[in-house]
């Protein structure tokens, strides 16, 4: 049964819901006063537990004067509280053998750790205390400015990373999600400890936590640990505070709306590499669109594989690509689908014909029964898989609570991912390759 979370309105303090899930595993949530909404999965026979604190914000939700907030918290965050160093926080994690971190995307941000299950209850309270508690050090800030810098040095360094993020801001232009997740180094020089400090007394509330934990962990020991380590770090718990409503689940917007092109935007970025790294694509679906296991089995045939078209016919066949594949990214209100490759910068223009031929192949004629049966059998293998750590399944959570506001269980998602037919498939290719397209190139160009 699946775990339906209502798509706006989270519930209120108080209200707790159970479900059983494969492997005798069972899933609770509760809401606890001010809103924090707590998700676990109890896995039997573990000894280990992740444990991550999600705030619903991420680059897209930064204003002007902001922009390069949110990445700037991800490492703030780790660098003291009131009542620790960043070495304690450090030196915590060390001592038990764990392992901590934090991710920033473009909607939510996340923090989260992997510890001995008897450790729990020290993970919650340090990840509690720097959510809660953070002291955004001026100098640690200034610190962390030129640390945040080398590491979009870095990122710019490797044209696999450019092409994507080039790829994103052209389909959606102007739109909020087209912005670069860490910023960008003019956003990062420029934003100053009080813009970063706004954002995070504003976007780091009760109403917008959600901690979500999966392994070795008692449900009702973890909210009461929740629940004393946000008190502790000052956070008012106001019992009649509800948690903030989810982001609306809309149609996917399309060219021309809000921000993004009407038209399909080509364009160079000028590397001196020795290969060209080129995406093509458009727009695509939101992150709860049911067609999303659609997507992906026709991601599977198109390029997700070594038996996948783009790599037989690209890298198998002709030799022209070490490496090309398709990939798909939703959001609440959009999203994009594009195909990739890495080439030698004179093959680039045969190799961009080929991707997009195959693309269209799906759109023009069904896809064959064995690659129906081949992409759903890889499908549900990287599904069982996936979902065989503690990790997985905590992110699991902390997505269904902030973004699809409903939790498969395993077997459900497999039996959407089996409902998909060949014709399904070539209705959302036709759709795709009906929409403006969009072409990126990295490499020794003109700009």
């Amino acid at each position: 049964m699946p775990l339906d979370l209502p798509l706006v309105s989270p519930g209120q303090p108080g209200s707790e819901q159970t479900v059983g899930q494969d492997g005798d595993a069972h899933v609770r949530r509760s809401v606890l006063p001010g809103g924090v909404r707590v998700l676990t999965e109890h896995m039997p026979g573990l000894r280990s537990a992740t444990v991550g604190a999600w705030v619903g914000v991420g680059s897209r939700d930064e204003e002007s004067g902001h922009h390069g907030s949110t990445h700037f918290l991800e490492h703030l965050l780790f660098k003291g509280t009131a009542r620790r160093s960043a070495m304690d926080i450090a030196e915590a994690f060390d001592a038990v053998g764990g392992e901590a971190n934090a991710a920033t995307g473009k909607e939510h941000t996340c923090y989260y750790a992997r510890v001995l299950d008897d450790d729990l209850p020290m993970a919650v309270d340090v990840i509690a205390d720097m959510v809660t508690s953070a002291r955004l050090d001026g100098d640690e800030l200034e610190t962390e400015r030129g640390v945040i810098l080398e590491e979009l040095a870095m990122n710019d360094d490797d044209p696999s990373d450019v092409v994507h993020e080039q790829f994103a801001a052209a389909v959606l232009g102007g739109h909020p999600l087209g912005r670069p997740i860490g910023g960008t180094p003019d956003t990062i020089r420029a934003v100053p400890r009080d813009a970063v400090w706004e954002h995070y007394r504003w976007h780091y509330q009760p109403s917008t936590l959600v901690v979500s934990a999966a392994g070795g962990v008692d449900h009702d020991a973890l909210c009461a640990q929740v629940e004393r380590a946000l008190a502790d770090g000052g956070w008012d718990l106001a019992a009649d505070a509800a948690p903030r409503g989810r982001r609306l689940a809309v149609d996917a917007l399309h060219a021309g709306e809000a921000g993004i092109p009407p038209v399909g935007v080509e364009r160079s970025v000028r590397r001196h590499t020795e290969q060209a790294n080129v995406i093509v694509g458009c727009t695509a679906l939101t992150a709860t669109d049911e067609r999303r296991f659609t997507l992906s089995v026709l991601n599977a045939v198109l390029g997700g594989g070594m038996s996948s078209r783009l790599f037989q016919e690209i890298r198998e066949r002709r030799g022209l690509a070490y490496s090309t594949y398709s990939f798909a990214s939703g959001h609440s209100d959009t999203g994009y689908f594009g195909v990739y490759a890495g080439c030698t910068p004179g093959k680039i223009d045969e190799v961009v014909a080929l991707m997009v031929a195959e693309w269209e192949r799906l759109a023009d004629s069904p896809i064959t029964a064995s690659e129906l049966e081949r992409s759903i059998g890889q499908l549900s293998g990287g599904l069982v898989l996936g979902m065989e750590d503690t990790g997985s399944r905590m992110s699991r959570l902390g997505k269904a609570e902030l973004v699809h506001g409903s939790l498969l269980s395993l077997d459900e998602s497999l039996e959407r991912v089996r409902a998909v037919t060949a014709a399904d498939v070539q209705e959302l290719a036709g759709e795709l390759a009906s929409l403006p397209r969009s072409v990126v190139r990295v490499g020794p160009f003109g700009d």
